[in-house]
């Protein structure tokens, strides 16, 4: 038994019919169709027939007339129109009728694959809060309009509530779910000074938060912007699928011009054939089921990309991707954490270890240098508490330099605790650390060196697996990275990247892409920083990290909003399925044209089986390219 909550949850029946007004029209014309077929008085069938015309082809008629007078040129759905007249003039009514019922419903099919692309902008949107819990200056809180907050505004987000926009966590911890931005349906914590999105739902603990981006620049208006645009921009080949239907119509209706009255002469046919066939030529030799090859196709894929977190900025970087045989990667952040870490550290012989990390980090914590930070947490790591304040001098370039108890104490590079000493400290594990791909810190005091610190950015496990997966598409691998030749090297076998450029420069990146499109014509290029910007511009395809930069962002040609290179491999699978579907589409439609006209001509094939093999073909590729919509790449 329903109860009183789900009726009410219930869409009211407008709701339903409205958004799907084609169909419904089309499925009535066809009702009309079989009462028109039913009734045996000729008049009252004739008029049947004529109210399936109206109702089922209004849609595309309306359609097909508005872009005859807007681009100057006739097009498919005028094709369909004059044949279905041609028809009823020589008296097939019902066959008439059949092709406009048809028609209707493939184009009704076209609509809904545009409203499953579009909806995905519509989720998105209804995503968007409209309201948020500022706090006063006194300290109360009110419910303002999301068009009223400001950057600076400080804002409560209580549990189950959506984020009102990008921001940070000012006081508070919680679980948020990123799923509407970056796909993945795990919730991330979010501590103290976090990024927040606007659109992610507060799942457990009320926050409070400062606005840092306006409404129109947050990440979630950018998401709604690009897959907009995506959608707007069409792919190469459908393009000249579109150029070549003004083309092919001229030379169709000039064909069918001849047709009325060559084959009388010619071939001995009676009048009446004559148009007959005519009529039947113009609806077998339409390219309805062509010019639906590629885009629902392109749609769905759009679609299932915005899903999956990877959002395309247009169809034409879905082909590219396809072609793609190489793929450059930037280090920083990409392939790595993007933050160092101690993995060694050695003390001397007649020191303690603890009360040796003790000082180092009493003097590490005064620089805000990654490096030094790195070596602060390590030491928190090792129960490492709370650490005094040194006056400790900082020497540009070189290191710190403090005096503790008299005894001065130096922490830097091997140049400035003495070279020689550093490299012979521990039986020279300095070398040994560097053909590793570490960086080592020293820290000496008035004996001699004290200490060694080993530090690396460490390879990301699922860039490892990404990579794998990209050599199984047969995908090369290249990493540019502004790293010495040594670190380079070591990061670079460790993540199984085929080939690396060292110290390279945001300008010496943009000369390898281009080197790279001379070789292999088609280049991705992968980064996330105001560096690697310029790259990403040259390259044939460049993927921003969705956590990247805005500049990386705003230059890229598709968006991984979590960063995950795996995506990289799925959109180029994703890519190649799609060229599959079209090419498939594109081959069944020009066969399906040949053997209708060829039948035609051998008068093999009725009106009726015309209509149905035409039409059905139409059905048919669009319920091919349909098959995007899967998210089984």
């Amino acid at each position: 038994m329903t109860t009183i909550q789900e009726f009410r949850q219930r869409k009211p029946i407008t709701q339903i019919l409205i958004p799907n007004a084609e169909l419904v029209a089309a499925l009535f014309s066809g009702i009309l169709i079989l009462i028109a077929w039913l009734v045996e008085n000729e008049t009252t069938s004739i008029f049947f027939y004529i109210l399936a015309f109206v109702i089922g082809g209004f849609a595309k008629a309306k359609e097909g007339i508005e872009a005859t007078i807007r681009d100057k040129e006739l097009n498919v759905e005028m094709l369909m129109i004059l044949a279905a007249i041609g028809s009823s003039i020589i008296g097939y009514w019902t066959e008439g009728a059949i092709l406009i019922f048809i028609f209707a419903v493939s184009g009704a099919l076209e609509t809904y694959t545009m409203n499953k692309s579009n909806k995905e902008i519509s989720s998105l949107m209804e995503l968007q809060p409209e309201e948020a819990w500022k706090i006063n200056s006194d300290g109360t809180t009110t419910r303002v309009a999301i068009s009223e907050i400001k950057l600076g505004d400080h804002l409560i987000v209580k549990p189950g509530e959506r984020v009102p926009a990008d921001g940070i966590v000012l006081s508070g911890a919680t679980s948020i779910d990123e799923a509407a931005i970056s796909g993945e349906s795990v919730p991330v914590s979010k501590q103290v000074n976090d990024e927040l999105f606007a659109g992610t739902v507060n799942i457990s603990g009320a926050i409070t938060m400062e606005m840092t981006k306006a409404n129109e620049d947050s990440l979630f208006q950018k998401i709604i912007q690009l897959v907009q645009s995506a959608q707007d921009e069409k792919s190469p080949a459908q393009q000249f699928i579109e150029r070549f239907e003004g083309t092919y119509v001229k030379v169709v209706l000039i064909a069918v011009g001849f047709m009325l009255f060559l084959p009388h002469f010619l071939l001995d046919w009676d009048w009446n054939t004559t148009f007959y066939r005519a009529m039947v030529l113009l609806v077998v030799a339409s390219p309805c089921a062509l010019v639906a090859s590629i885009m629902p196709a392109t749609l769905a894929a759009i679609s299932n990309g915005a899903k999956s977190g990877i959002l395309f900025k247009g169809g034409v970087h879905l082909e590219n991707i396809s072609e793609m045989k190489t793929i450059a990667l930037d280090k920083t952040g990409t392939l790595t954490q993007g933050k160092p870490t101690v993995t060694d550290f050695f003390v001397r012989e007649d020191l303690d270890v603890d009360a040796t990390l003790t000082t180092l980090a009493m003097i590490e914590t005064q620089s805000n240098h990654p490096l030094a930070q790195a070596i602060t947490t390590y030491a928190k790591s090792k129960g490492i508490g709370k650490l005094p304040p040194l006056p400790v001098e900082d020497i540009p370039g070189f290191g710190l330099q403090t005096n503790i108890n008299g005894e001065t104490i130096l922490v830097g590079k091997p140049d400035f605790v003495n070279k020689e000493d550093a490299y012979a400290f521990q039986q020279g594990i300095a070398e040994t650390l560097a053909t590793q791909g570490k960086t080592v810190i020293f820290m000496r005091d008035e004996k001699g060196i004290a200490a060694a610190v080993a530090l690396k950015d460490t390879v990301r496990e699922e860039a490892k697996e990404a990579i794998k997966l990209l050599h199984s598409l047969g995908i090369k691998t290249i990493m540019l990275t502004g790293d010495n030749e040594t670190t380079a090297k070591v990061i670079a076998r460790e993540a199984g990247i085929d080939q690396y450029f060292a110290e390279c420069l945001p300008e010496t990146k943009v000369d390898h892409m281009k080197s790279l499109l001379k070789e292999y014509k088609f280049v991705g290029m992968v980064g996330d920083g105001i560096n690697d910007a310029p790259a990403l511009a040259t390259a044939t395809t460049g993927f921003a990290m969705g956590e990247g930069t805005d500049v990386a962002l705003e230059t890229a040609d598709v968006v991984l909003m979590k960063n995950d290179l795996s995506k990289i491999a799925y959109a180029v699978k994703m890519s190649r399925k799609m060229q599959r579907i079209v090419k498939q589409n594109i081959v069944f439609s020009i066969a399906v044209i040949a053997v209708l006209i060829i039948s035609n001509f051998l008068q093999a094939v009725d009106l009726p089986l015309g209509v149905i093999g035409h039409e059905g073909s139409t059905i048919l590729v669009i319920l091919n390219g349909l098959r995007m919509l899967n998210r089984n790449a």
